[in-house]
């Protein structure tokens, strides 16, 4: 079954009341605020209060939508993982709403850590886990192919990775946090401007981050909501 073809079909419901470019967006809001709330009680009054405001545009028949999207997110994912959502967003047609945006397809991402894969080996071996940096991060393809590949070694990469990801849009950061989230990634990933070294403090972190902090003896709890300040890592950059 192609779950991401019933995704289009599920989005096209409510392309007559709405617009499909802030349906896309609603959905990736509204899906990292209900994971994020399950775990980051930090977080969760203001992002429950910004779910609030969210599904206030839509009718009852239509907010139903969004849980069928959500199931088929994941079947998709459990079938193959990959950047479901970002091959769904040009799929959509809705690029040119978003800047021009586009993503990069999962066979170059799967080229490139294939290429890389020696060098994680390696740090594996050395210290039992590697930190991945990805410093735009986008849907998050080359961290998911990442895994794919860890995972043809024969190694847990639920395990045996950590990942700090930035993106400048928002949209972005959504987009693979939730898909971090659903593949049980150790992710924490930020809002914020490499180049500039600007963030905001909108940082998100994965159900897995957040059970598996407190066993790292090496990472102390981060304050307030910074937990990027707790990290020790060594930059192994994607791009």
């Amino acid at each position: 079954m192609d779950h991401q073809k019933n995704m289009v079909k599920l989005f096209e419901k409510l392309r007559y009341r709405h617009d499909m470019f802030t349906v896309f967006k609603d959905f990736l809001e509204m899906t990292a605020i209900a994971i994020s709330n399950a775990v980051d009680l930090y977080n969760r009054p203001k992002r429950e209060k910004r779910y609030l405001e969210i599904i206030k545009r839509y009718e009852k028949d239509e907010l139903m939508v969004f849980p069928e999207l959500l199931n088929e997110l994941i079947e998709e994912l459990e079938k193959r993982p990959r950047d479901v959502l970002g091959s769904l967003f040009m799929e959509l047609e809705i690029s040119s709403n978003w800047h021009g945006q586009f993503f990069t397809p999962m066979e170059v991402s799967e080229l490139m850590t294939e290429l890389m894969i020696p060098g994680y080996e390696e740090k594996i071996k050395e210290k039992g886990f590697i930190t991945i940096n990805d410093p735009a991060v986008g849907g998050g393809a080359t961290i998911i192919a990442l895994t794919n590949t860890l995972k043809s070694k024969g190694y847990n990469y639920q395990k045996v990775m950590r990942v700090v990801a930035q993106d400048i849009d928002i949209k972005s950061v959504h987009m693979c946090y939730v898909q971090f989230s659903l593949l049980g990634i150790d992710a924490v990933v930020m809002r914020g401007d490499t180049l500039t070294m600007k963030y905001d403090n909108d940082v998100w972190k994965t159900p897995n981050h957040i059970i598996k902090w407190s066993r790292w003896p090496e990472h102390k709890p981060a304050k307030g909501n910074q937990p990027e300040q707790s990290y020790q890592y060594e930059q192994l950059a994607l791009f």
